[in-house]
C-alpha cells in the first residue's frame, strides 16, 4: 500500500506529515524509523500524524514520532506546520485552530493570511505567512522529568564549558535543559551525554544557548530521540523562559537557531508562552508502507 505524505519544515526542523483522516498507519513507530532515514528513506526529524480530534475541546489532533521511533509529547515547529497544512489544504476555514497534543490542547493563530483566488481555482494561492502558537505555561519543576538532587553532578559535567553562566530545567510539555555558554557548537558532544543523564528519568532535550550583545539568543539543540536538529519550537520557548529567569533578557526574545529565528514571548498577564515563526512546504509524495 502506498501512503501519500507531505514534507514540511519550520526553521529547518523537518517532519513527514500524513493525513490520518484519509490514510491510516497501524505502526507509526516503525514507519517513523524507516522513513526518517536520510539515506534510505524520505529523510526527516520524524513523523507527524494529523487527525480529527477525539474530544470536543479541540478541532484536530497530532501525534509525533521521533526519528528513532519514540513518541514525543509535543513539537512547536510541527504544530505551526500543521496550522499551515490545515488552512492551505482547505481542511479548515478557522484562523484559530485548537490542536490536541499529548501535552494538552494548543491554540494556533494564523497570521498574515493571503487568499487570491475564488473557490474554484487552485488552493496554492491560499497562504499563511506565520503562525503563533500558545504553548501554555512553562513548568519549572516536575519530579517525573527532573531530579534537582542531581543538579550538582550536572554542573560538574559542564564546568569546562567556555563562558558557562549556568543552566535551568524548563518543561514546555516536554523536558528541556538549557545551558548558557559560549560553547554552543559543542552541542553534539554535550547533548548525547546529558540526554540520558540520571537527572532526567524520561531523557531530556538539551539546548546550548549564547546571549548576544544585541539581546538575541543563539541556540543549538540536541533533541531527545532525534539528535541535532535545525530548530526546536519548545526548545526555543524553554530557552527564552530560562534566559528571563536568570535575568539576562526580557520576557520577549529572538531565538536564533540553525534553521532560522523564532520570536518567543512569556506573557506576564496569563503566564503563557507564545511562539511565532514561519512554516514551509517542501514537497508531496507517496511511499510504500
Amino acid at each position: 500500500m502506498r501512503i501519500p505524505f507531505t514534507k514540511m519544515h519550520g526553521c529547518g526542523n523537518d517532519y513527514i506529515y500524513v493525513n490520518m483522516m484519509q490514510h491510516k498507519i497501524e505502526n507509526p513507530q516503525s514507519a517513523a524509523l524507516a522513513w526518517s532515514d536520510r539515506h534510505k528513506g524520505i529523510g526527516s526529524d520524524g513523523l507527524v500524524l494529523i487527525d480529527r480530534s477525539p474530544i470536543p475541546e479541540a478541532d484536530f489532533s497530532m501525534r509525533i514520532f521521533n526519528a528513532d521511533g519514540s513518541e514525543a509529547m509535543m513539537c512547536g515547529n510541527a504544530s505551526r506546520c500543521i496550522g499551515k497544512y490545515l488552512y492551505e489544504r482547505e481542511l479548515t476555514e478557522k484562523t484559530e485552530i485548537r490542536l490536541l497534543t499529548m501535552s494538552g490542547v494548543k491554540i494556533l493563530k494564523l497570521n498574515n493570511l493571503v487568499d487570491n483566488s475564488p473557490k474554484e481555482e487552485s488552493r496554492s494561492s491560499r497562504s499563511v505567512q506565520s503562525i503563533t502558537v500558545d504553548m501554555g505555561e512553562p513548568i519549572l519543576d516536575d519530579p517525573s522529568l527532573f531530579d534537582p538532587c542531581l543538579t550538582e553532578d550536572l554542573s560538574e559535567k559542564l564546568s569546562d564549558l567556555k563562558g558557562f553562566l549556568g543552566a535551568r530545567f524548563v518543561s514546555m510539555g516536554n523536558p528541556h535543559f538549557v545551558i548558557f555558554t559560549d560553547d554552543v557548537d559543542r552541542v553534539g558532544e554535550i547533548g548525547p551525554k546529558l540526554e540520558h543523564h540520571p537527572a532526567f528519568p524520561q531523557r531530556c532535550n538539551i539546548e546550548l544557548a549564547r546571549i548576544e550583545s544585541d539581546g538575541t539568543i543563539r541556540t543549538r539543540v540536541w533533541e531527545r530521540g532525534s539528535g541535532i536538529t535545525m530548530a526546536c519550537g519548545t526548545g526555543a520557548c524553554a530557552t527564552s523562559v530560562a534566559s528571563f529567569l536568570i535575568g539576562k533578557t526580557s520576557r520577549k526574545s529572538q531565538i536564533i537557531m540553525d534553521g532560522g529565528t523564532l520570536t518567543i514571548e512569556w506573557c506576564k498577564a496569563d503566564g503563557h508562552v507564545y511562539k511565532t515563526g514561519p512554516a514551509e512546504f517542501v514537497f508531496d509524495g507517496e511511499i510504500e508502507l
